[in-house]
């Protein structure tokens, strides 16, 4: 039996009694194409068929034909030579010890097997193991089942039963199953109809998109605020809102609560018409009556087709005379309540106007967007000193705040090496300076599709979306 232990996306070890091999695949190669041609010219060079194993738990068995050809095993097969001896127990490791990984440079041990009987009751020893390696590095990272509560003892005869709470009784297991990887070289693995588990990132990544797919019970809104122009408040409520609908699949609104013209409408797609908030105000009446349903919100409202998200937008008016109250905040809030699980409000620059005070009185989580320049973040330290120093619901979003610190432009310029690595560390600089101050922060990269032009979620880079992913997971743990 020929056994693979992963080391790394490019390497693994193929050992078994008499021989141990390292694989490596060459730059621009796969490792599981390297394996393969490894496997079959070794079954011709011994003209006999391989078994091999794989180090995933549950393990999966493959037979490797000389003329090429790959199979793969439901079960263990049987050994075709003299089983070992069963090992005493001082020989097994226990199910609570945590895996750990041989280092590369020690010799592969022959992995001892336990008898059938004893495979059919316990979770097989990690023939990778070792009590010296770190346990971070192990390749088999599926979490273990729970261990099983003792039985209780059965009654002697004639003995009543203990009477147990029917409410504390369920016949129904708790899932502890884990997909298979879907990303990188461990993706790739399982196309061979392996089952290799995912990386501690993709783990992380799956997390963040439970926390943000899941509902609460009402509506919850999210305030977006720094007293500073340019510190990319709108992208923030664009991707925030985009994100949340994409995985939450319920409505989502992006309001641009600004006194006069907001950005947020010209950065966003158009619906068929020209509607702003205060047009939804003028027909609050109607739109909070029974009758009314959610169609009725399309003359309002601009769907996002692609990011499945509706902007209501600020008042566009040159000629208007009308700057939205803390009236028209209450009753455009209210109607958004009825319709929207979600509300995602920008704001503008005055942290005094009435509809920016009454925004924070609506508001369940607060959203301090940074870019990565001393003027911004400054803006933003004194927008949460504001908050805190009028006390009682505004200092508490201010000390639960989440802080998004986006790297300067310079970031994404070409720059040389020590102009990006000076760009960077700001944005570390200020990330560092927020963490004991807010709840969370969340650093973004630079990403050229933010620069100007409408805002979509798909344009962005992959390192970027899975930034925002974890900036509305950040808002969602504040719920």
């Amino acid at each position: 039996m020929i056994q693979i232990q992963m080391l790394s996306p490019t390497r693994a070890v193929l050992h078994d009694d008499t021989e141990r091999t390292e694989v490596s695949c060459p730059p621009g190669g796969q490792l599981i194409d390297t394996l393969v041609e490894h496997l079959v010219r070794r079954a011709r060079r011994d003209g006999t068929r391989l078994t091999v194993e794989t180090d995933d738990v549950p393990a999966t068995w493959l037979v490797v034909d000389p003329n090429g050809t790959v199979d793969q095993l439901e079960h263990r097969p049987e050994p075709t030579t003299t089983p070992q001896k069963a090992p005493d127990a001082s020989q097994l490791v226990p199910d609570d010890a945590p895996p750990t990984v041989t280092p590369t440079a020690a010799p592969a041990p022959t992995p001892a097997r336990a008898a059938t009987a004893t495979q059919s009751t316990s979770r097989r020893a990690n023939p990778l193991t070792s009590p010296t390696a770190p346990a971070s590095k192990t390749a088999n990272i599926y979490p273990r089942p729970a261990p099983a509560a003792p039985a209780a003892a059965r009654p002697a005869a004639g003995q009543d039963v203990p009477r147990r709470s029917l409410r504390d009784t369920t016949f129904l297991l708790p899932d502890t199953t884990t997909e298979p990887a879907s990303q990188g070289w461990r993706a790739v693995m399982n196309t061979l109809g392996l089952h290799i588990p995912p990386s501690a990132a993709e783990l992380a990544e799956r997390e963040d998109v439970r926390t943000v797919s899941q509902h609460w019970p009402g509506p919850r809104t999210v305030a977006v605020v720094n007293r500073k122009g340019g510190a990319n408040k709108t992208p923030t409520v664009a991707l925030l809102s985009a994100v949340f609908a994409r995985y939450g699949g319920g409505p989502v609104l992006a309001w641009d609560n600004n006194e006069s013209q907001g950005t947020l409408g010209w950065r966003s797609e158009q619906g068929p018409h020209t509607a702003s908030v205060l047009d939804l105000v003028d027909s609050s009446t109607r739109l909070l009556s029974p009758e009314t349903s959610t169609a009725d919100l399309a003359h309002f409202v601009h769907h996002q087709p692609a990011d499945k998200y509706d902007v209501l937008r600020s008042d566009e008016n040159d000629e208007g005379d009308h700057e939205v109250t803390a009236e028209d905040v209450d009753l455009a809030h209210q109607v958004a309540s009825r319709f929207y699980r979600m509300i995602i409000m920008d704001s503008g620059n005055t942290a005094r106007s009435a509809n920016w005070r009454r925004m924070i009185d609506h508001t369940d989580q607060l959203v301090v967007p940074v870019t990565a320049m001393e003027d911004r973040a400054e803006a933003a330290r004194l927008t949460l000193q504001t908050l805190e120093s009028r006390g009682g619901h505004d200092a508490d979003l201010a000390r639960g705040a989440v802080v998004v610190v986006s790297e300067s432009t310079d970031a994404g310029r070409g720059l040389g090496g020590d102009a990006l690595k000076k760009a960077r560390d700001e944005a570390a600089r200020i990330a560092e300076g927020f963490a004991p101050l807010v709840r969370s922060v969340v650093r973004v990269p630079y990403d050229p599709a933010l620069v100007r032009g409408l805002i979509r979620y798909d344009s962005l880079r992959p390192a970027t979306q899975r930034a925002w992913l974890a900036a509305a997971a950040a808002v969602a743990k504040g719920f």
